[in-house]
């Protein structure tokens, strides 16, 4: 290549981006497109190009990309990282698995990237062998207080299981750090469970929660604040006359941690006409990032219906690496979606809005038991302040059932599970859908699913979690006492 043509093919290539930077994806994809033909021995060409594709949704194009800047340059680690992404993204899980095992063969004695297939396995339903893979990693790494954590999700523990022994030995660790104290005393509880030790479950608890509280704070009285203001931003707002909505449109699922959204989720799902989303997260994310966050949401009547427009078209780019075009339905289980129904509703003229409720107790003994990520649900350490946001959401859902005139749902989890048939017809006819009979086999789907409950959406409906709380009725007591008089229902 002389030295003329290579400078035109760099003109060439900063130009797309500065295109992309500047938005204009389509001829920044275009101008790639072409250099890749001209140099299709350059891996950067192809490694921008699937970085715009994943940033239009576009996943077919994203893997296809990516997949030629890997056989380019399978040695950089950012390259592999976006293979990984584009296919977890599609589904594609003999590829994940593939791409996941050459990271592994790059450093064989690294943990992260074997926990990381456990993982994988797990979601794509292959219990035996992420069972199998989480043992061999702990024989190796005893000390790995997360492992445990994560392993004990998805298992049910023997008594004899050795790795009981382990975890008791590590939790009294004088060097262990209090990351480690969390994460071994989640996994002790749910073992203590599974054995039939109940009175042995909620001291770990504690300690758990205790540990995780230390490092990330709660602040009960600003997530109130935040959560009311935003639903004051709302206040008032009309549906637009000329909302195309998004493509496809949008199911939302929504409910507390642990209070049967996944369940739900899949049931409708399962129908042909719908694409399960998952926790997507963009709704209330791209609502921020147009009109404010927390208590900064401007009053949406005083914005013009440009910015209603905008923020709609705004969703559905967000929501295209989910699109399946074959489907007209996704569905959205996002938790914190239930903040904003009513700019949903006012933006999105087909979109639908089921809530899941559950026992409350039921879902403070869940919310206490389970891990959740550092600095998300903060509330979930401690059972009165549990308490206290289970009755926040009741407000606005209530504030949200006497404000919607239509399209909106409620369902408790408690019916699902000892009615399916008529409950589930209730769900898929709420979410405007005709019956089908498959949706009663949501557990046979097949799909990666990322979720605390992924072990029991690979199950038939089961009535064993209703009413659990009575196991622990002494130890909910804070709960209680903040609870106060409110109804259970």
């Amino acid at each position: 290549m002389t030295t003329g043509a290579a400078q035109q093919i760099k003109a060439e290539y900063e130009r797309a981006l500065r295109l992309a930077q500047a938005g204009q994806t389509r001829e920044a994809a275009a101008i790639l497109d072409a250099l890749a033909l001209k140099v299709p021995t350059a891996p950067e060409i192809p490694f921008k190009r699937a970085q715009l594709a994943a940033k239009t949704g576009d996943v077919e194009t994203w893997c296809r990309a990516i997949d030629k800047a890997y056989a380019l340059r399978p040695t950089e680690p950012a390259i592999l990282e976006d293979a990984l992404h584009a296919h977890r993204a599609a589904g594609n899980s003999s590829r994940v698995l593939d791409l996941i095992n050459a990271k592994i063969a790059r450093d064989p004695k690294a943990i992260g990237p074997q926990a990381d297939k456990a993982l994988y396995l797990q979601q794509i339903g292959d219990f035996d062998a992420s069972e199998k893979l989480f043992r061999k990693l702990l024989k190796k790494h005893p000390n790995e207080a997360e492992l445990y954590r994560m392993f004990a999700a998805t298992i049910r523990f023997k008594p004899n299981d050795p790795l009981i022994g382990a975890m008791r030995r590590l939790a009294k660790h004088p060097q262990l750090s209090p990351q480690g104290q969390m994460h071994v005393n989640y996994a002790l509880a749910k073992a203590m469970e599974d054995t039939k030790q109940a009175d042995r479950v909620f001291p770990h608890l504690r300690r758990a929660n205790s540990a995780q509280a230390a490092l990330w704070p709660d602040d009960p009285k600003a997530r109130a604040q935040e959560w009311r203001a935003v639903v004051d931003a709302q206040e008032g707002l009309s549906p637009l006359s000329d909302s195309p909505g998004t493509a496809p449109d949008l199911i939302f699922v929504t409910g507390l941690p642990r209070s049967g959204t996944t369940l739900v989720e899949q049931i409708i799902a399962s129908h042909s006409s719908v694409q399960a989303g998952g926790e997507l997260a963009t709704a209330l994310r791209t609502a921020y990032a147009c009109f404010g966050a927390g208590a900064d949401m401007a009053k949406l009547t005083s914005r013009p219906s440009k910015d209603l427009h905008a923020f709609a078209s705004r969703l559905e780019m967000q929501n295209r690496i989910k699109r399946d075009l074959t489907r007209p339905w996704l569905t959205d289980k996002s938790i914190m979606a239930f903040l904003i129904y009513g700019l949903l509703y006012a933006t999105l003229p087909n979109a639908r809005f089921i809530v899941v409720h559950r026992d409350p107790r039921d879902i403070a003994v869940s919310i206490y038991k389970n891990y959740f990520n550092g600095g998300t649900h903060r509330y979930a350490n401690d059972l009165a302040t549990i308490a206290e946001t289970i009755k926040l959401f009741r407000q606005i859902v209530g504030h949200w059932r006497e404000t919607l005139p239509d399209r909106f749902s409620e369902v408790r989890y408690e019916d699902l599970v000892s009615d399916p048939e008529e409950q589930s017809r209730r769900l898929i006819a709420a979410a405007g859908l005709d019956w089908e009979d498959q949706c009663l086999n949501f557990h046979q789907n097949t799909g990666a699913v990322k979720t605390l409950s992924l072990h029991q959406v690979r199950q038939p409906i089961y009535q064993s979690s209703a009413a659990a709380w009575r196991r622990y009725e002494t130890e909910l007591q804070p709960f209680f006492d903040a609870w106060g008089d409110t109804p259970w229902d």
